[in-house]
């Protein structure tokens, strides 16, 4: 059967496996490549979504430009709005 030496040798994933049992799983070891495969994924959809969009790269990029331009106006519109409401009210 084994030797002393053969079972000095033998980690613990050895002695499980010639019994027929394995270590229990960490949360990890499922998590990790769930993320991985959930990043890919969501970089290629959005790499297809560009490549199907019906505009034209530079006219996509302008209107992203615009949006994210207009966003930061109505950010700071919004923000000078408060105090004048709340005085306003009171």
């Amino acid at each position: 059967m084994f030797s002393a030496k053969d079972l000095k040798k033998m980690d613990r994933d050895d002695v499980l496996e010639l019994i027929g049992l394995e270590t229990k799983k960490a949360p990890t070891d499922w998590l990790l490549p769930t993320l991985g495969a959930f990043s890919v994924g969501l970089l290629v959809g959005a790499g297809l979504g560009l490549l199907m969009a019906p505009k034209a790269g530079a006219e996509l990029r302008g209107d992203l430009r615009n949006r994210l331009q207009g966003g930061d106006s109505m950010a700071n519109g919004t923000g000078q709005q408060r105090p004048e409401t709340a005085s306003r009210s009171a």
